[in-house]
């Protein structure tokens, strides 16, 4: 039930949604007072929005940066999926926020970890076959990754199930703790927070940077359609970390 009440909220954080719904209201409302206060609103819920620099001002702030890994070595690196998707036929495919499957790779290469447990199930409403952690495992095969080196969780439908299943598993395997945590940057905050109240000692490895990781321009202050498409994603982290946090209080 808390899955599917999650999934339903995620509809109505999105900034483009509000935005148009002032709109609307704008035009059907009779009373001219109030309708140029909505029109107000919606324009400056515009310009805040679609402005990159207010944005990555709160993702400098929001996001948790991770120390550069030198000669340390884990027994596990868990990465969380979020990085693949499935298309109409239910074959998977890497969407936007693949650099956490890259960083895996990369992790494992430098054999900075001596597993790669890929967390992730299908978090669609709709059911189909398509198990993330599956996908990506067969995609670590392609890259001559060694089975040896792979754990699967592929049940887990949020971040919540990310950290109960792998701790099983984790268990099962005897592996030590620390180990590294690896997602974006913007999902880091709520993922840390979920797995260090699951009992994990885990250490944050950020990647896939989705704002405030570069210099400020002067464009930066020209309204954009980006910002207001990752704006998105922040929203939505911001109120599940306060889900979260008091679901385990």
């Amino acid at each position: 039930m808390f899955f599917i009440l999650s999934k339903l909220l995620i509809i109505f954080l999105e900034p483009v949604l509000w935005i148009i719904s002032l709109l609307i209201a704008a035009f059907i409302v009779k009373k001219k007072s109030l309708k140029k206060k909505l029109f107000v609103a919606c324009l400056i819920m515009l310009l805040l929005f679609t402005n990159k620099f207010l944005l990555d001002q709160f993702a400098s702030t929001w996001d948790i940066r991770s120390k550069p890994l030198t000669n340390e070595t884990y027994s596990c690196a868990i990465v969380l999926g979020g990085f693949s998707s499935a298309d109409k036929d239910e074959k998977g495919f890497f969407n936007s926020s693949a650099d956490r499957f890259i960083q895996g790779l990369i992790i494992i290469a430098q054999k900075r970890a001596q597993y790669l447990l890929i967390s992730g199930g299908n978090s669609s409403l709709k059911k189909i076959k398509f198990q993330e952690a599956d996908f990506v495992s067969s995609q670590l095969r392609v890259l001559h990754v060694a089975d040896s080196q792979i754990l699967v969780e592929n049940q887990a439908k949020n971040t919540l199930q990310n950290a109960s299943l792998t701790k099983k598993i984790l268990e099962n395997k005897h592996l030590k703790p620390p180990y590294l945590l690896v997602t974006s940057a913007f999902h880091m905050r709520r993922a840390l927070y979920t797995f260090k109240s699951a009992g994990l000692d885990v250490v944050p490895y950020s990647c896939d940077f989705k704002a405030g990781n570069s210099e400020t321009h002067f464009g930066d202050f020209i309204p954009s359609s980006n910002p207001l498409y990752f704006w998105g994603f922040y929203i939505k982290e911001v109120v599940g970390y306060a889900i979260y946090s008091l679901k385990s209080d």
